[in-house]
């Protein structure tokens, strides 16, 4: 006999990768879900550089959607290339490639996994251009979602994966995210192979970076061949006001960073004389830790909107993880309170244990007062993962 019972409808506010990975896991089960996404479009805008997927976290969850060969298919393993320079001969102090047919923290295109993930959903599921301006919790166990059009709609769930400034979290939570003190500008080369032979050497195939004197240099390499380049330092939210700088003055920015970074190797230099792009400010800002609620029926969240921490190597892989644990939970619980109380309970001791880590670790990436070149690699290789604008 049909299985006649109907299903709740479940909201998504955000399709970032955690919030798409979710859906994909709730729709192969049958459930009704809708997505709301404020870009008008999925290629409306850029999606920044690599991703390591790890194989303890995010390959899990990409494997609960039935998506991780597709993903195999899609990510470089001699991303996981790192490669550590001095900051004023350029030597190579520090190397790491990863052995033939490893494969535990592969890179994909930010792109390429959004993409990846949009595919594997129906038609229809991404309601786009629809921007949230906040939940209210109904107290019989929905929730109302507010678009910024003034319409309200109601779900028997709302999840909040709309990133570092979540229009859901407020439901919950009155924390909001904090500057860290560390801003990352980012820029960078197209064609790198065939147009800057010697800065394709100098980074190799996935990361490099140099760090000296509160400030660093960071590059990824993309499967386009373009490279992501960020120069990150310490420094008031406003440094760009003090330096006299305007944001979009690409020459201005550029002959900024050149006299911060100087007595710099010429080649690392390179980086920022040499860029095909403009430069775009990212401050990092980061939730308190620990950062928990108590639990509100009808609302939750997962991603950055729960747990916004320092770029590190973890955001997209606790991201896509809880939405992974979310959509199972939902599945498998009776109820979707039940669900929602059984996802919590593991992912916000998880993120609070990590988000702590998270926090020494960017200590030691740029250690306060040093002037003294910085160490290795630290919690992971992934440093520019799409660190978080205000606003």
């Amino acid at each position: 006999m049909r299985d006649t019972t109907p299903r709740p409808h479940i909201a998504i506010v955000g399709a970032g990768p955690g919030g798409l990975l979710c859906a994909r896991i709730l729709q192969r089960n049958g459930q009704h879900v809708t997505v709301f996404e404020r870009e008008p479009a999925p290629d409306a805008r850029a999606q920044g550089g690599t991703l390591d997927i790890h194989d303890d976290t995010g390959q899990l969850a990409l494997r609960d959607a039935g998506l991780l060969d597709t993903f195999r298919a899609l990510a470089r393993a001699e991303g996981q290339e790192w490669r550590v320079l001095d900051p004023r001969t350029a030597a190579l102090t520090a190397h790491q490639l990863p052995d033939d047919g490893e494969a535990d923290r592969p890179e994909i295109d930010r792109g390429l996994l959004r993409r990846l993930l949009l595919d594997s959903l129906a038609p229809g599921t991404v309601r786009w251009g629809c921007p949230v301006d906040g939940v209210v919790p109904l107290g019989d166990g929905t929730g109302r979602l507010r678009l910024s059009d003034a319409t309200e709609l109601d779900f028997d769930l709302v999840i909040g994966a709309d990133g570092a400034w979540s229009r859901v979290r407020p439901a919950l939570s009155d924390a909001v995210p904090a500057y860290t003190g560390i801003t990352f500008v980012g820029t960078g080369l197209s064609d790198v192979g065939a147009r800057h032979p010697d800065v394709a050497r100098l980074v190799g195939h996935g990361t490099m970076m140099a760090r000296a004197d509160e400030k660093g240099l960071i590059t990824q390499r993309t499967s386009s061949g373009r490279l992501d380049v960020v120069a990150a330092f310490r420094a008031p939210r406003d440094w760009h006001t003090s330096a006299g700088v305007g944001p979009a003055d690409t020459a201005a920015v550029r002959a900024h960073l050149l006299e911060r970074f100087d007595g710099w190797h010429d080649s690392l230099l390179a980086l920022l004389r040499d860029n095909d792009e403009g430069f775009v400010d990212r401050p990092l800002f980061a939730l308190p830790v620990p950062h928990t609620w108590h639990h509100v029926p009808g609302v939750t969240l997962l991603g950055d909107a729960a747990h916004l921490m320092p770029p590190l190597g973890v955001g997209a892989n606790l991201a896509i993880l809880d939405g992974a644990d979310l959509a199972k939970a939902i599945v498998r619980e009776a109820t979707l309170d039940d669900a929602v109380r059984a996802y919590e309970s593991v992912m916000l001791p998880r993120s609070v244990d990590i988000a702590k880590q998270c926090v020494e670790g960017l200590a030691d990436f740029l250690p306060e007062g040093s002037g003294v070149e910085a160490g290795g690699p630290m919690m992971t290789t992934r440093t520019l993962d799409g660190s978080a604008k205000e606003g």
